[in-house]
């Protein structure tokens, strides 16, 4: 019986393994970007480190409004 259900665990492993490789291997990007955006979506941030980055951050100034931002008034 211990060896069935450890036959069938590993079923459903390999199963779910399948599964995931089969839906990243449709996944196509355009850029890098795209990819990279992918990623970030996927991937979970820590709290630790989402809050170190959000102090760290917090003492940097803000970026200069780009010249063509301040001329159409965006």
């Amino acid at each position: 019986m211990k060896q069935q259900n450890e036959f069938e665990s590993h079923e459903e492993h390999e199963f779910s393994a399948r599964q995931k490789a089969a839906q990243n291997a449709v996944q196509e990007f355009a850029t890098v970007e795209d990819l990279l955006r992918h990623d970030a979506a996927q991937t979970p941030v820590p709290s630790r480190i989402a809050d170190r980055l959000q102090r760290s951050s917090a003492d940097c100034p803000r970026p200069n409004r780009s010249w063509w931002k301040r001329l159409f008034g965006q």
